[in-house]
């Protein structure tokens, strides 16, 4: 059983919550808040807390910007690191009061979630976040120095995030995460916390909540973490790994243990759709021009359009756990997308593979990294797409985007994404000044 509003209101009152964060997610991935105090928080879980839509990019017009922020009772918190303020999060309706507002990625996900449950599944998820931490200049601004020479699985004084990840930990645990694991990864200033799979909807509102916390405690460590998938050339870039499951009828789908690889044919069938639709889906997936300066070859990020039941360098892989373990890991998002997109897209193309009947490829046991472009070519295996421009081509190809996302979210999106890769077309970058300034 969940919360109900008499809890909300009765924990509120016990632990003496002055503040409230009604927060929600932006088409972009930002997260936004409206701040209210205690007093108002009875009229806020009547769902009747309005805000200026027209303020967040990609949202409404200013002549129908009025929206009503309807709060999931179960997300409420208090945060660690604020003195009595609370959080809930709200799902973001229209002027009307019970339409919900088709702009909310939320919205989004809790509508192909519904898809799944009238065919009787329920979608489990578990992302893997990398993120970096970097000193802060005398100005309290961020460089790109961090500190440490560590590499993967290093432990202190080679180090130094070791303490900030520690208490990032404990905050996410002191609300209610489950903390699997916490390590150095492979670059210098790279760390990883792997927190337990859950459904779908919980697992994006975590993502979202981990990105928050892991913030603001690197902050209080005189630190800088960022998301951004690569922010130094040379070295590994970020990503969040996605582990996928179906259950139905309390047994995981994608498990046949008589089947080769323990895959049934759900699991083939889901792989099937992803791959079918994973090119549209890198926009969503990587959304940065910069997230595709960690899709080359070289840093262990996947490039290549394949499947394997153990082999790392390929795009989806199947873990060797069997039984409930069993998952899919798509290992091309990064933590700079929106979560609820890319776990709608992810499940909804899927759902299309199982409802088609798809059949994926021959799994490739080849490390594909050292595959020439004619092995590549002779095992049928492409590419995604190489820079933002070519995702966002890949999007208004494949009519499932849209059909999925809805034509608000598409085209807000379509939009706000063609502008970022023409701004930055048009920019003149550090790299051309250095290399022709003085050299023409």
């Amino acid at each position: 059983m969940g919360y109900t509003k008499e809890d909300v209101l009765r924990i509120a009152k016990e632990k003496d919550v002055k503040f409230i964060r009604l927060q929600f997610t932006d088409i972009f991935g930002q997260l936004k808040n409206v701040a209210i105090t205690a007093s108002q928080l009875e009229k806020a879980l009547d769902n009747e807390c309005m805000f200026d839509g027209s303020s967040i990019e990609g949202f409404v017009r200013i002549n129908e910007s009025d929206m009503y922020l309807r709060p999931d009772y179960d997300s409420f918190v208090i945060l660690p690191w604020k003195d009595r303020v609370a959080r809930l999060i709200c799902d973001v309706y229209c002027a009307d009061g019970t339409t919900p507002f088709l702009g909310d990625p939320r919205n989004v996900l809790k509508k192909v979630v519904k898809e799944a449950a009238d065919m009787g599944y329920t979608f489990n998820v578990g992302p893997e976040c990398e993120f970096f931490l970097f000193q802060l200049d005398e100005d309290g601004n961020p460089t790109t120095k961090t500190g440490d020479v560590a590499g993967y699985f290093d432990m202190g004084p080679a180090d130094q995030g070791e303490q900030c990840r520690r208490d990032i930990c404990l905050a996410l645990e002191s609300m209610g995460f489950e903390i699997e694991a916490s390590h150095h990864e492979v670059a210098e200033g790279q760390h990883e916390i792997d927190f337990r799979f859950d459904e779908v909807l919980k697992t994006a509102d975590n993502v979202m909540t981990f990105k928050h916390v892991v913030k603001t405690y690197a902050r209080r460590h005189g630190l800088h973490a960022t998301f951004m998938p690569k922010p130094v050339f040379g070295i590994n870039g970020s990503g969040m790994h996605t582990n996928m499951s179906l259950m139905k009828d309390g047994k995981n789908a994608f498990y046949d243990k008589d089947a080769e690889l323990g895959l049934s044919d759900t699991a083939l069938h889901f792989i099937a759709g992803v791959l079918k639709h994973v090119k549209g889906i890198t926009a969503i997936a990587n959304p940065l021009v910069n997230s595709y300066k960690r899709l080359v070859p070289g840093y262990e990020a996947p490039v290549y359009i394949a499947w394997s039941a153990s082999n790392r360098s390929s795009l989806i892989r199947v873990p060797a756990a069997r039984g409930m373990g069993t998952r899919i890991e798509l290992r091309s998002p990064d933590p700079s997308c929106n979560p609820y997109l890319e776990m709608a897209l992810c499940l909804a193309a899927g759902l299309d593979g199982i409802k088609n009947n798809l059949t994926p490829p021959q799994n490739t046991t080849k490390n594909i990294f050292e595959m020439s472009a004619d092995e590549l070519a002779a095992d049928g295996i492409d590419y995604l797409p190489g820079t933002l421009e070519d995702a966002m081509k890949e999007f208004q190809a494949d009519p499932f985007m849209k059909e999925t996302l809805g034509d608000h979210i598409y085209e807000k999106y379509v939009e706000g994404k063609l502008r970022e890769w023409d701004e930055y077309r048009t920019s003149v970058s550090n790299w051309e000044t250095n290399r022709y300034l003085t050299k023409y």
